[in-house]
């Protein structure tokens, strides 16, 4: 094929530029994309392809409109491509273009999803040697760091191994990583964050992440005392730099937005890990979904931020006592004040994303409009302010203080700026003119005043040529191609003037200019072009007055997300009857009738009390399946949750000791693509427990063991159970049908039993779905069975079944066979099967001696079977196929 020349080689020639996947390249009023790019945006987006020719060849072509172009990068980035976009520009030759920016996920600022949008970077422990190559030092540190570009929210942390690592950007749920070049050969970390954060791998230059470079650009972007104060290690540092450094890079525009660093610790933060949140369900469901998440149960936001806040709150709770005790208060203050509270959100409700606009303001993206919506959400602050101030509950809260925060006078005089400054109702793009109020600047008003002159000349200049020339069907109009012209009807047009100049005849007539006209024209024009510059310059000036304020912007933002949050966990106490815990630093938790947050909203809810302290510290929990265990863990770790990040909780009454952690065991999907069992990911989640937890924590385990033979998983689920007792100390609460565990309440002190009751009547069982002390008699398996829907025959030879095991008579094997049935008599003494019984279910010979190898082996197998510990079908399953082994001997 020839080499394309012209546009199309312009564009070849700017792709070889980028290293993104697709260009956009602008060509006039339109954004094109040539050759397999144009295919491959046409398949994707369900746009037309047209071909262009290009020295004697022909290339594909698709583009979109320059004003459309946002949602198209928008679904592209989201499709996972990096997108580079070519603006084009004006020299002395003619027209010519650059790549200006490459739009990432990380990068994209044009969003309609209120969630942050992270970028993160994760590095794995660097030298400190003062070499600068980022290599490995050999220890097991990593360092993260998370910028939202759109908000231009900047943290970083350090974690102590890779699963600390993965917990944090489970937290953050980056839609973009940059991994260190150290970090690009853990395969476990990357195949992590592909299958659980869904974020997309970039590899940015190795040298971006060598700690002197990058502690470099962190004391450049943030102040020469910044990698001093922050006091984390190098290897966060290095992931700050290189976030940094790719969000320059790709032209996103936004740094001068990223105003403040922030150390992410956790020493004042309760440790929850990925498994934790997953399985309380915190900002989504265990099938992916946000509804029925703890999220969006409690989130009554009228904002974005604020609905950002509140879920960074749910992933992050607070250790702090003062914090908490404040946040508290802010919410009883609102709780009461009904009116107030309404009359707050309402306020809110008027508020845009002043974070994201500053952002905007930075990157140069933002309009007119999205100035007039920062003038709006500053006047937002006062409101709040005065609704606070003029409500004595709420003054005398820390609502005062936080909406104090801000600069309020420095917010006044911006949103005085802006609202003298723009037009009430402005264009869409900042080129067309009339964005701005007369008055705001004397210049700009005489250019207005003259081209309004003009303007009232053309128009009634059609009516003083009918009356001054006599002539009817006169119209004054204009088009690209004619310029201005005076139209008369063929029928009038021979009587036009002399001075009038035939431009153009047309079937019923005829288009003229005059001299006057043409010049009238021209003036038209230069003031044309002459507002248009003009209005552009003052707006740019403007918005670069707002994004020089992007850091009170900010303070703005975050106070009114922060009552936004608040009001939002008010609403839902008020709404919920959920009242204010008793917060304390000793071991005791105490909750009265309490109830699941997410479970009460969708059904008549069963409350339950839970006591724990010093002296009774282990909860054994068993009951029936399907009784409401697992629940009762979970709302007692949610009422916990809730109480530190300063919620009121779902109960009659609640005091609770502050934990530093909490950690769960619930469940265990296969992860075979990494040779993962479930007994395996059960085994990891549990080490990661007894490593990680300590005596301020609080631990749920919902089964332990139940992945292998019965005899290992007691063994593990008792071992596991002094383990937590003697050694971690942690506030527990183990559900088990390991019935044996009950017993450790007679041996070890703090050990008590607890069982969710169930009543049976005539073989009928409730599920009274109440929590008494003690442990429970039996797990009622066949009736979970039965409301399962297994088949009734099979339900009801169980019940046969075990109503024979437990008389110790013996079983007869069915089967289509023709060998005579093998019956066995389970003894109860010692737990297990013994010998083959005689029809009438009396005692066996013991005599196995003259039996053949494969009854022998089946009698083995039968014998090595806890029948109580075997659920029915598994049981019947058993039993088919040593049936099926006996027949075929």
């Amino acid at each position: 094929m020839t080499e394309a020349t012209g546009i199309v080689g312009e564009f070849f020639s700017l792709k070889e530029e980028t290293d993104a996947e697709l260009l956009a390249m602008q060509c006039g009023d339109f954004y094109e994309f040539f050759a397999e790019d144009a295919e491959t945006v046409a398949a994707e987006l369900d746009l037309k392809v047209s071909q262009k020719s290009s020295h004697g060849s022909s290339y594909p072509m698709a583009g979109v409109p320059v004003d459309d172009l946002t949602p198209y990068l928008k679904a592209l980035v989201e499709r996972g491509y990096r997108v580079a976009v070519a603006d084009q520009y004006e020299t002395d030759s003619g027209h010519a273009r650059e790549i200006v920016r490459v739009v990432t996920p990380g990068t994209l600022l044009e969003t309609s999803d209120a969630d942050a949008q992270y970028l993160a970077a994760v590095v794995a422990g660097t030298d400190t040697n003062g070499n600068g190559n980022g290599t490995a030092s050999g220890s097991d540190d990593y360092g993260l760091a998370f910028a939202d570009v759109t908000t231009g929210r900047f943290l970083v942390a350090t974690a102590d191994d890779a699963d600390e690592a993965l917990t944090e950007l489970y937290r953050f749920d980056p839609v973009e990583v940059l991994p260190g070049p150290d970090a690009r050969t853990d395969d476990d970390l990357l195949h992590t964050v592909r299958e659980r954060i869904d974020a997309t791998l970039t590899l940015h230059e190795t040298e971006a992440f060598a700690p002197k470079r990058a502690a470099h650009g962190v004391r450049d972007q943030f102040g020469s005392e910044t990698t001093d104060r922050l006091s984390v290690d190098d290897a966060a540092i290095a992931a700050a730099g290189a976030v940094l450094d790719y969000v320059e890079e790709t032209g996103a525009g936004v740094l001068a937005s990223m105003t403040r660093i922030q150390a992410h610790h956790g020493d004042d933060h309760v440790t929850l890990d990925a498994t934790t949140q997953r399985n309380l369900e915190l900002t989504e469901t265990m099938q992916g979904d946000s509804e029925g998440s703890l999220f969006r149960t409690i989130d009554h936001t009228e904002t974005s931020a604020g609905g950002r806040l509140l879920k960074e709150w749910l992933q992050r709770p607070r250790r702090s006592l003062e914090v908490l005790e404040r946040r508290q208060e802010s919410v009883a203050a609102l709780s009461s004040a009904a009116l107030a509270r309404d009359e707050l959100q309402d306020r809110l409700g008027e508020a845009y994303d002043l974070a994201r606009l500053a952002s905007k303001a930075t990157h140069g993206s933002a309009d007119a409009r999205d100035l007039l919506s920062v003038r709006d959400t500053l006047a937002v602050l006062p409101a709040l302010a005065e609704t606070i101030e003029s409500t004595p509950e709420l003054a005398e809260s820390p609502l005062s203080e936080i909406v104090a925060r801000p600069d309020r006078e420095a917010a006044a005089d911006l949103r005085e700026t802006l609202a003298d400054a723009l037009a009430e109702e402005p264009p869409s793009t900042v080129t067309q003119g009339g964005l701005f109020r007369t008055g705001y600047d004397p210049e700009l008003d005489e250019v207005i005043e003259r081209h309004e002159a003009v303007e009232e000349w053309l128009e009634t200049l059609a009516d003083r040529e009918k009356s001054a020339h006599g002539l009817s069907h006169v119209t004054v109009d204009r088009n690209k191609t004619d310029g201005y012209y005076i139209q008369v009807g063929k029928s009038a047009a021979d009587g036009v003037p002399d001075h009038y100049e035939e431009i153009k005849t047309l079937k019923n007539s005829k288009r003229f200019t005059t001299e006057e006209l043409e010049e009238k024209e021209r003036e038209i024009l230069r003031l044309e072009e002459q507002r248009g510059d003009l209005e552009y310059d003052l707006f740019e000036e403007l918005r670069e007055t707002v994004a020089d304020r992007a850091e009170l912007l900010q303070d703005v933002g975050r106070a009114l997300a922060t009552v936004d949050a608040l009001a939002s966990l008010a609403t839902h106490a008020a709404e919920n009857r959920w009242v204010q815990p008793e917060l304390h630093r000793d071991d005791r938790l105490e909750i009265d009738q309490g109830r699941h947050p997410v479970v009460e909203q969708t059904t008549e809810f069963v409350p339950n009390d839970v006591a724990m302290d010093e002296d009774r510290g282990f909860l054994v929990v068993t009951g029936p399946n399907m009784s409401g265990k697992s629940t009762y863990m979970r709302q007692v770790a949610c009422i916990v949750l809730l109480a530190q990040i300063g919620s009121f909780v779902p109960a009659n009454d609640a005091e609770i000791g502050l934990v530093d952690g909490i950690f769960t065991r619930v469940g265990a999907l296969d992860e075979l693509a990494q040779g993962r069992s479930t007994f395996m990911v059960e085994m990891s989640e549990l080490s990661n427990i007894l490593h990680t937890a300590t005596e301020e924590s609080l631990v749920i385990l919902d089964e332990v063991g139940r992945g292998t033979a019965t005899y290992d998983g007691i063994s593990i689920a008792w071992a596991a159970t002094e383990y937590l007792h003697n050694e971690v100390r942690a506030k527990t609460l183990f559900a088990t049908h390991y019935h044996e565990l009950t017993g450790l309440a007679e041996e070890l002190p703090r050990v008590a039993n607890v069982h969710v009751a169930a009543d049976e009547q005539d073989g009928d069982v409730t599920f009274l779905r109440t929590v008494r002390d003690g442990p429970t008699d039996r797990s009622y398996g066949i009736h979970v069975a039965d409301l399962a829907g297994v088949p009734d025959p099979v339900v009801d030879r169980a019940r046969g079944v075990l109503a024979r095991l437990r008389e110790e008579k013996a079983i007869e094997a069915k089967g289509g066979g023709s060998s005579d049935p093998v019956q066995t008599v389970f003894d109860l003494s010692s737990g297990q099967f013994r010998g083959e019984a005689s029809a009438d279910g009396g005692d066996p010979d013991g005599d196995t001696e003259t039996l053949d190898t494969e009854t022998r082996t089946v009698i083995e197998d039968i014998e090595s079977v806890d029948v109580a510990e075997t659920t029915p079908v598994e049981l019947l399953s058993k039993v088919q196929e040593w049936q099926e082994r006996l027949e075929s001997e």
